[in-house]
């Protein structure tokens, strides 16, 4: 096809001092995206690995499960770290202490986050409707940063529902206060996960912003889903996130693809044992035994989807509390199986769309400067 041979002739975008190639980054998704799951990823191709969300005001606590998801490993290379607030002076000293203790490479910042308990209180996708409060934020953390030479980048949605879109404005604040780089998930914060992401709005944004690159995110479940992206919207990197749940393969298809090389094949039952057993290891290794095997059981319906694996072994997968137990049910497995065509597609949460709650009056002047009060988080991941 030929706007993805197109595609493929692109140069790799730069964020700050680290080429992305393949122009490929994981998404930070809470409580996924741990040390142990990137390293899995990372095992099968190169891009940015994001660790997930960390919030500002539990860094300036030091938290001590906050700290405990800062983990990377010693080669992760850059370590991309998410941070969330909504406060400027928390941010930026959060970003003094991530700077002063080497932490991280690279802070990518949160705004996309369509959760209740978040957007009421004016955070996550909520608050790039207030354009000074989020020009005064990305400005500090940018700052920050900016003695050790870490990018700060920026991702967002399109806005709060089909009446507030506030992409554009982002885009551009963002791009103007210092951010290295942007990345736009298509959806509005009403639609959360459900129905289809409009890429046409990654398309608008790329013209908006001409100085930085400009990476999309929705809807990349397959290597191709990736290229048709950056062909359709000239985007210059793509941000995968729920397409590679239970398939951390997928990032080395990606890899294929962008290089030009025929994809690798799909894995069988017996290769998708080994990788989820690999995984299981990297969780009790960073976690320790009991909550890995906690962890663990919410992958296995990713891991298995279209595989004919019986109900009575689905649930054992699903319940399992040992890696004695997981052994015993991967031996249970026909490892000849080939991977199932029905295994595309759509995978995690999809949900409905619904009203987004927002504090009262939020929507009245959006160049109130006012930090909202309360939104301030001491949890990190979600």
């Amino acid at each position: 096809m030929k706007g993805v041979t197109a595609t493929l002739s692109k140069p790799a975008p730069r964020i700050g001092p680290y080429e992305v190639d393949p122009p490929v980054v994981l998404a930070p998704m809470a409580g996924i995206t741990n040390v142990a799951f990137r390293r899995l990823c990372r095992e099968y191709g190169a891009g940015l690995y994001v660790c997930e969300m960390i919030t500002a005001r539990a860094v300036v606590e030091r938290h001590p499960g906050t700290w405990h998801l800062m983990t990377f490993d010693e080669d992760e290379d850059p370590r991309s770290m998410q941070l969330y607030g909504v406060d400027p002076k928390t941010m930026a000293e959060a970003v003094r202490i991530i700077v002063g203790e080497g932490l991280a490479d690279h802070i990518d910042t949160n705004w996309g986050c369509p959760v209740a308990k978040v957007t009421r209180k004016g955070g996550g996708a909520a608050l790039p409707y207030k354009r000074r409060l989020f020009a005064d934020i990305v400005a500090a953390t940018v700052r920050a940063a900016e003695p050790a030479g870490i990018p700060v980048t920026a991702k967002f949605r399109v806005g709060i529902d089909d009446e507030h879109h506030t992409y554009l404005d982002a885009g551009r604040i963002a791009e103007a206060e210092g951010a290295a780089a942007v990345a736009l998930h298509a959806r509005t914060a009403a639609q959360r996960y459900s129905g289809s992401a409009d890429w046409s709005h990654i398309a608008r944004l790329k013209e908006a912003v001409r100085s930085i690159p400009v990476l999309g995110n929705g809807d990349i479940f397959a290597a191709d889903d990736a290229l048709r992206m950056m062909a359709e919207t000239g985007c210059d990197g793509v941000v995968v996130g729920r397409g590679c749940l239970g398939r951390p393969w997928l990032f080395g298809e990606l890899e294929a693809a962008f290089a030009g090389r025929p994809l690798p094949p799909g894995p069988t039952l017996g290769e998708v044992a080994a990788v989820l057993r690999r995984h299981a290891e990297l969780l009790v290794e960073h976690d320790g035994h009991d909550k890995a095997m906690r962890d663990l059981r919410k992958h296995m319906a990713w891991y298995f989807r279209g595989f004919p694996v019986g109900g009575d072994l689905r649930r054992g997968f699903a319940t399992v509390s040992s890696m004695a137990r997981l052994d015993e049910l991967i031996a249970q497995l026909d490892p000849d199986v080939p991977f199932p065509v029905d295994a595309e597609g759509p995978r995690g949460r999809q949900g409905s769309p619904g009203k987004v709650v927002l504090p009262y009056g939020w929507l009245d002047d959006p160049d109130d400067p006012c930090v909202p009060a309360g939104a301030d988080m001491m949890h990190s991941g979600g």
